[in-house]
């Protein structure tokens, strides 16, 4: 099995994905996109430890959490958020403070969400570690990477000690990206 990234709309990737995007997956026979579907087959295809549980409350937990965090957290922390640092709709590209400072209640209020969900077992599902954690992390990575986002998670003492554990993880830490070329700006 070989993930390699492309850009987005490789010929490579339309062979797989309808509409050429990133995550796709080919193994053997099987073409996979979608990084839920692409985990589930992981999961359930190789030994080790699983990420989807078996027990259906806590099968049901995990589907609720990568269900919120897919369709409104990321809607708030990356599309609107995020992307008003890094694609700001600004005449001058400088960071959409109009749309930062809309969105601040929203991220303040997800954040204390997630911190409240992770202060009992130090996961979103119950004590294990499971596909809803791995669903967050990547969006955790950027929301702390920006001013008002690292206020809020450093603010959030669960989340923030859950992210900081998980980030810790060998796993985490193979996923993320070297810093880009001399130069390139970091958000700020």
């Amino acid at each position: 099995m070989c993930l390699t990234e492309r850009p987005l709309h490789a010929p490579e990737l339309f062979a797989i994905h309808p509409f050429g995007k990133m995550p796709v997956m080919r193994h053997g026979e099987v073409e996979l996109f979608e990084s839920k579907a692409i985990a589930t087959y992981l999961d359930r295809s190789f030994p080790g430890p699983y990420v989807f549980p078996s027990d259906p409350r806590l099968a049901a937990l995990t589907e609720q959490w990568v269900s919120l965090v897919n369709t409104v957290m990321d809607r708030t922390l990356i599309r609107t958020y995020l992307f008003a640092y890094i694609a700001p709709k600004t005449a001058d590209g400088q960071p959409d403070r109009a749309a930062i400072e809309a969105v601040r209640p929203a991220v303040r209020e997800q954040i204390e969400v997630l911190d409240k969900a992770v202060a009992k077992g130090g996961h979103l599902v119950d004590d294990q570690f499971t596909f809803a954690d791995i669903n967050l992390l990547p969006i955790l990575y950027r929301v702390q990477q920006l001013p008002e986002g690292a206020q809020f998670l450093a603010a959030a003492t669960h989340l923030a000690n859950y992210y900081a554990r998980h980030a810790a993880r060998p796993s985490f830490k193979t996923t993320v990206r070297p810093p880009g070329p001399p130069g390139r700006a970091k958000p700020s």
